[in-house]
C-alpha cells in the first residue's frame, strides 16, 4: 500500500452526542460504533491495516481525481466534493440528526448521506460494507424495495434509500442524475417522504448547531479554531448520561509499533474536568450541567468509597480489557484494544476533579439546578477521601502500570479540593465545615512544600513525587489549580526545570523518563499547550504566540489534534480527536487574544 493508501489522521468527526462517525479525506466513513460510542465499531477500516474494504461506506467517483473537505460553517456537517477527470464532480454532505422534536432532543443512532451531481455526468459506485464484532465479518443483509437492513447485532441498522437499492447491494456503478439520500439508522420503516424528511432533518439540525455556537463566549482572535474545538468537545459527551469520552476512537498508537494503544471511548473524570473547565470558559453551561448530573450518579454508587479513573458512558465501573483480533489495527500497528484496564488503578487527583467542577452549581445562578445542602454533604464524602489519600502512593495522571508513587500533582488535587470545599462551606452559611476544609488545606500545603520540593545545585525545583526528583509537565498545573501564584520563586524554578528538561523545539514531553512501555517517543499535546500558558504567565507572550500559531500549524484539514506528535516528523500520532488536546487550544487562545475591547 501506497503512503497515500495509507490510513492517517485526516479525519473530520461528525455525530449528533449519541453516536459519531469519522470520515477520511477521500469521504468514506471510516470509524463509527453503535449504539454509542463505546460499541461495536460496525465501521472499522480505520483499524483494519490494509484491509480497507470491509467497515466503510463510501462512494466512488469514476475516474476521480480530486477531493475536498469542508465544514458547513459553525456545524458539524461535512461537505466532501469528489471531481472525476472528466469534468465530471459531486458532492456528498454527512451529518448524524440532532434537533428538538416532540418536546425533547432527537439523536438517533443514523447517518445521514446526502449525494448531489454538481458537474457533468458523474457515474458513483456505493461501497456499504458494515461489520459485526469487533471486525469478525461482514454484516448479513436482507432488502426490501427502498431499504437494506444490515445484521450488525442484536439491532439490525436499516438503510433507506431513493438510490437503485440493486445497486447498493451489489456495488454496481450507476450515473447519477439527482440528489439520492441516504439514511442508515434504526430498524424501523423510514415515515414520510424521504428526500423531504432527510432534507429537513439537515436543515434543522444545521439551525440547532449554529444557535449552539451563536451562545459561546469565544475570543476575538482564532475564532474558527475555538468553534471548531467547542463543537467537537460537544460530540465528545454522551447526552442522555452527560458523559465525556476522552476521544472517539480507540487503539490509535502514540507511537510508531509502540503498542501504546489504548481504548479512549470512556469517561476519565480528569479529562472530562479538563472539558468542562473550557466549554465553562466559553459559556457551554449545557454540557456542564449535562456532566455534573453524571458525577452526582457517580458520587451516588461509590456511596463514600473509592473512585474509579474512568468509567463507561453509562456509569459502567468494570471495563475489562481484551483485544480485538480480527482487526490489524492502524496501519498494521495493533493490538487493537477494548475496555481500558486503568479502571483498576488507583489514581487519587480523581477525587479533587469532582469537587471542582461541582463547586460552580453553588454559586452559578445561571444553572437550571442549583447545588443544594445535601448535594454539599455528598461532596464532603469526596473530599474526605481527598484528604485521606493526599499522601499516598498511586498511579499519577499518567496511568503508569507498574509503579506507584505519591504524586505531586495528585496531592496538589487533594488540596485544591479541600480548598474549595472550604469556600463552598463559607458561602452556604457553615463555617464550622470551613474551618475543618481549612486545616486540611494547610496540612497538605505543608506536605507538599516538604516532600515534592528537591533541592539541587541549580536552587531546586517541585519533583513529579515526593519520593524522586524527575519532572513531569504536569507540575505546571501548579499554578492553573491555585496552588501556586505565576511569581512564586519555587514556581518559577520549577518551570525553568521543566522547560529545560521536558522541552523538544516546540513541543513538550509528558516526562522523559522510562515507563513501562520505555522512553516516551513523541511529544503530548496539551503538555505544550501548557507550556504556553506557562510561557504567558512569565511575560513571555510573543513566544507563546509564536509557539501557539505552531501548534495550530499542526492541526488537521479539519481543525483538530490527536493526543501525540511527532516532534521530528510532525505527524499526529494517538487517539483522535482528543478532547486534552482540544481543550488546549481553547485556553490558549483565551489567554492570548487581543481583547474584543480593544477593536468595538
Amino acid at each position: 500500500m501506497s503512503d497515500k493508501q495509507l490510513p492517517n489522521l485526516e479525519l473530520w468527526p461528525i455525530g449528533n452526542c449519541q453516536v459519531s462517525g469519522l470520515i477520511d479525506r477521500t469521504g468514506a466513513l471510516v470509524w463509527g460504533c453503535v449504539p454509542r460510542v463505546d460499541g461495536d465499531p460496525v465501521f472499522s477500516s480505520l483499524l483494519n491495516g490494509d484491509q480497507r474494504d470491509a467497515g466503510i461506506w463510501r462512494f466512488e467517483l469514476e475516474g476521480q481525481v480530486e477531493a475536498e473537505q469542508e465544514y458547513i460553517r459553525n456545524t458539524p456537517h461535512l461537505v466532501t466534493t469528489l471531481k472525476a477527470s472528466d469534468g465530471s464532480a459531486v458532492q456528498i454532505l454527512d451529518f448524524c440528526p440532532r434537533y428538538e422534536r416532540s418536546g425533547r432532543m432527537y439523536r438517533p443512532v443514523a447517518y445521514v448521506r446526502i449525494v448531489r451531481p454538481i458537474a457533468g455526468s458523474p457515474r458513483i459506485r456505493v461501497v456499504l460494507k458494515p461489520v459485526k464484532n469487533y471486525g469478525a465479518g461482514l454484516a448479513d443483509t436482507t432488502s426490501g424495495t427502498n431499504h437494506v437492513r444490515y445484521l450488525v447485532g442484536p439491532q439490525a441498522l436499516r438503510l433507506s434509500t431513493d438510490a437503485p437499492v440493486g445497486y447498493v447491494q451489489e456495488g454496481r456503478p450507476f450515473r447519477l442524475e439527482e440528489d439520492t439520500h441516504f439514511f442508515l439508522g434504526p430498524d424501523e420503516p423510514f415515515v414520510g417522504n424521504l428526500r423531504e424528511e432527510v432534507r429537513g432533518m439537515e436543515q434543522r439540525t444545521r439551525r440547532y448547531w449554529q444557535q449552539w455556537v451563536r451562545g459561546l463566549h469565544i475570543p476575538f482572535e482564532w475564532q474558527e479554531e475555538v468553534i471548531r474545538c467547542a463543537i467537537t468537545l460537544k460530540l465528545c459527551q454522551h447526552e442522555e448520561t452527560g458523559a465525556i469520552v476522552a476521544a472517539l476512537t480507540t487503539s490509535i498508537p502514540e507511537a510508531a509499533n509502540s503498542e501504546r494503544n489504548w481504548d479512549y471511548r470512556y469517561c476519565w473524570i480528569r479529562d472530562s474536568y479538563y472539558t468542562i473547565q473550557a466549554l465553562n470558559r466559553l459559556g457551554a453551561l449545557d454540557v456542564m450541567e449535562k456532566y455534573l448530573g453524571y458525577l452526582r450518579n457517580i458520587v451516588d454508587s461509590a456511596r463514600g468509597g473509592q473512585i474509579q479513573p474512568l468509567y463507561s458512558v453509562m456509569g459502567e465501573s468494570e471495563l475489562d480489557e481484551t483485544t480485538a483480533s480480527y482487526l490489524a489495527g492502524y496501519r498494521g500497528m495493533g493490538p487493537v484494544r477494548r475496555g481500558n484496564a486503568a479502571y483498576k488503578q488507583v489514581q487519587h487527583d480523581c477525587y479533587g476533579q469532582i469537587v471542582l467542577p461541582s463547586v460552580q452549581s453553588f454559586f452559578d445562578q445561571r444553572l437550571l439546578r442549583p447545588a443544594t445542602e445535601r448535594d454539599f454533604e455528598n461532596l464532603e464524602q469526596v473530599g474526605k477521601m481527598a484528604w485521606a489519600m493526599h499522601d499516598q502512593p498511586d498511579a499519577g495522571l499518567w496511568e503508569f502500570r507498574t509503579r506507584q508513587e505519591v504524586h505531586t500533582y495528585s496531592a496538589v488535587m487533594s488540596w485544591a479540593a479541600c480548598d474549595r470545599l472550604a469556600n463552598v462551606a463559607e458561602h452556604i452559611g457553615k463555617p464550622d465545615r470551613a474551618q475543618v476544609w481549612r486545616e486540611r488545606e494547610n496540612s497538605i500545603r505543608e506536605k507538599i512544600e516538604a516532600e515534592a520540593w528537591k533541592e539541587n545545585g541549580e536552587g531546586g525545583h517541585y519533583g513529579a513525587s515526593f519520593e524522586s526528583n524527575y519532572l513531569d509537565a504536569s507540575l505546571l498545573q501548579m499554578v492553573e489549580l491555585r496552588f501556586l501564584s505565576p511569581d512564586n520563586e519555587r514556581f518559577q524554578q520549577t518551570f525553568a526545570a521543566v522547560e529545560k528538561h521536558l522541552r523538544r523545539g516546540d513541543h513538550m514531553l509528558r516526562y522523559a523518563a522510562e515507563d513501562d512501555f520505555g522512553a516516551p517517543e513523541t511529544a503530548f499535546n496539551v503538555c505544550t499547550f501548557w507550556l504556553i500558558e506557562a510561557l504567558h504567565l512569565a511575560g513571555r507572550d510573543d513566544e507563546a504566540r509564536t509557539l501557539f500559531e505552531t501548534m495550530l500549524s499542526h492541526t488537521t484539514q479539519s481543525g483538530l489534534l490527536s493526543e501525540d506528535l511527532d516532534y521530528e516528523t510532525g505527524e499526529l500520532w494517538g487517539n483522535f480527536p482528543q478532547t486534552y488536546s482540544l481543550v488546549g487550544v481553547i485556553n490558549c487562545a483565551g489567554l492570548l487574544s487581543k481583547l474584543w475591547s480593544d477593536v468595538r
